[in-house]
């Protein structure tokens, strides 16, 4: 359950970013007339169904799991690309488009010869998912529940969630959510907070995120952690990842499968490769090891899903 974004990722020049007086490795978000702007003067490499969740389902789907999605897309050109691509990567969809209100959103990604990416992002329709988009029977369906942080700015999302979630742990499913970005965190420290010390069995979080959430350093953060969610999913970047439980801290090697490209994605497919693992009853470390293979193989090539199908790192 998350953000229904299109991205429209483009190489481009360090110059460029710096001309277009983005700050590079940051996310902007930008309004409709901006995004317009920007999409003419990049030359796109790729334009298909995005955001952080959304790519987390693409790549459950690709490990051969079964997946929804739950967002919002308005009835335009955009909101077509998003449905249809979702669908053909496997991958259920059945929220009604939406008549009124903006645009289908977009993700403007910039991708730096460093494998950096600055993205540059339009909510649109998105960012106003409502609880009646939320199919009760949908939720109960699923063994777990994952959700965007990034979502959590309108109060209609924030009751969407709260639906979903209940919905979710009433059935007897598990609740899983990312904190998306350290500014997610900020914005609302208090709300994730009661978040992960209530409905949440799952957390997914970056070294920064986890330290903002705790306001601590990282070893304290992580006991913190310890405890009030049954499993926590830490990742480290080039240093691996951790997954905390309430008596061990199991330390996930990084792998390697090809070039570093463009990180896009990286943590989307980390997510997928675990959740898959948990709803197929691997043991947790072999849940981080395809997360980290998922990781892997999307950073070896531009965009946030995978080329090579997950399931072939399944053997």
């Amino acid at each position: 359950m998350g953000n229904a974004i299109v991205d429209i990722i483009a190489r481009t020049s360090e110059d460029f970013v710096a001309e277009q007086g983005l700050v590079k490795g940051s996310m902007l978000l930008i309004d409709e007339d901006r995004a317009h702007e920007l999409t003419n003067l990049i030359d796109a490499e790729v334009e298909a169904s995005g955001g952080s969740v959304a790519n987390t389902m693409a790549g459950i789907a690709s490990f051969g799991g079964s997946a929804a999605f739950i967002g919002k897309v308005s009835d335009d050109r955009l909101g077509r690309v998003f449905g249809q691509d979702m669908r053909q990567l496997g991958v259920n969809f059945d929220v009604p488009t939406s008549a009124e209100g903006p645009a289908t959103g977009r993700s403007l990604i910039l991708v730096t010869p460093d494998a950096q990416r600055t993205l540059n992002t339009f909510l649109g329709v998105a960012s106003l998912l409502e609880p009646d988009d939320v199919l009760s029977s949908t939720v109960a369906g699923g063994e777990i529940l994952f959700c965007e942080g990034y979502l959590w700015d309108i109060d209609c999302s924030k009751d969407a969630i709260r639906k979903a979630m209940k919905v979710s742990s009433e059935s007897g499913n598990k609740v899983a959510l990312t904190l998306s970005d350290t500014f997610c965190v900020d914005r609302h420290h208090q709300e994730f907070i009661d978040l992960v010390d209530g409905p949440v069995d799952i957390l997914f979080a970056n070294e920064n995120e986890l330290m903002h959430l705790y306001t601590c350093e990282l070893d304290e953060a992580v006991e913190q952690l310890r405890g009030r969610v049954e499993l926590g999913c830490v990742t480290r970047g080039a240093k691996g990842s951790w997954l905390v439980t309430a008596d061990q801290t199991i330390d996930i090697a990084p792998e390697n499968v090809g070039p570093v490209v463009d990180t896009t994605g990286a943590g989307d497919q980390y997510a997928a490769g675990v959740l898959y693992g948990l709803s197929h009853g691997l043991d947790l470390a072999q849940c981080g090891r395809i997360g980290s293979l998922a990781a892997a193989e999307v950073i070896s090539h531009i965009g946030p899903r995978p080329e090579r199908s997950l399931s072939d790192y399944l053997g």
